[in-house]
């Protein structure tokens, strides 16, 4: 009876939770919706051609119908978005530590890396092709690169905003330079951090396609290619579809990491939503 009792109060809570989700994110599902019905009537009434844009509910037939390899090829670009973004996510934070911490780094490093920002990462993947052939290496090298420099930059940018008053005031009070990093200039250099890292995870979907689209043998971003060769722009769109989920849950799974790091700043007390959280 406990156990049934227990199953019972966490079936509320979790319907309690998503009705409290959805009261605040009506409007933005309401919206949606009504986009994609929008979508949908234009589409019959302008009729306009499926070659240059097809209905909601031919994506979802194709969808339906070309899942398999949709799935297989999602697979293939999910593999190569995450490892580039976790391999940019390791080198990139121990390296923005080091730079806002060393003069000589902030002297030479530093413009470099802003320079390199600057180049198109598309331009590089023809060379990354040419180098290293067109496996999964180039592609990887492409995700990291985009993944990067967010991480990078606004990593520098966090580690050196901390102000020098407060650099006075834990001094004063006897911390050493282990306890002020983690107790002080850590968490004050953790929400310009994620700042980045969410950039990254917007850039990481992208540059995998990229690469794939220029290079690649596999992959959404060499389907893509292929569907809109054939004039399928149905498939096309339900291929796109597909990498922006891929891209949101990337996204996401950096926001709940942030919000579980940082639940204390003030961007972590508004919702997404616009509700301001007390």
């Amino acid at each position: 009876m406990e156990s049934v009792s227990q199953s019972s109060k966490s079936g509320v809570r979790l319907f309690s939770a998503l009705g409290a989700w959805f009261g605040e994110a009506r409007n933005t599902i309401l919206f949606v919706i009504g986009f994609l019905l929008f979508w949908e009537i234009a589409v019959v009434v302008f009729r306009i051609p499926r070659y240059i844009l097809p209905s909601l509910s031919s994506i979802i037939r194709q969808f339906i119908r070309n899942f398999d390899l949709i799935w297989e090829y999602t697979l293939i670009t999910g593999y190569e978005t995450l490892v580039g973004f976790v391999i940019a996510v390791a080198i990139g934070v121990p390296l923005a530590m080091l730079t806002a911490f060393s003069r000589l780094l902030r002297q030479t490093f530093y413009p470099f890396a802003v320079a390199l920002e600057m180049v198109p990462k598309i331009a590089f993947a023809p060379l990354f092709v040419t180098w290293f052939g067109f496996g999964f290496i180039p592609k990887m090298i492409i995700v990291f690169l985009v993944c990067f420099f967010p991480i990078l930059l606004n990593g520098i940018l966090g580690f050196t905003s901390l102000s020098q008053e407060m650099v006075y005031f834990s001094r004063s009070t006897g911390a050493s330079q282990l306890r002020m990093f983690w107790k002080i200039r850590l968490p004050a250099a953790l929400p310009e951090l994620f700042v980045g890292l969410k950039g990254a995870a917007v850039n990481a979907t992208v540059g995998a396609t990229i690469s794939e689209w220029i290079g690649g043998d596999a992959g959404l971003g060499y389907y893509i290619q292929i569907a809109t060769g054939q004039l399928r722009m149905d498939l096309a769109f339900a291929i796109i579809f597909m990498l922006t989920a891929l891209g949101l849950l990337l996204f996401y799974i950096v926001q709940l990491v942030e919000k579980r790091m940082i639940p204390w700043h003030v961007s972590q007390r508004v919702s997404v939503f616009g509700k301001r959280e007390l």
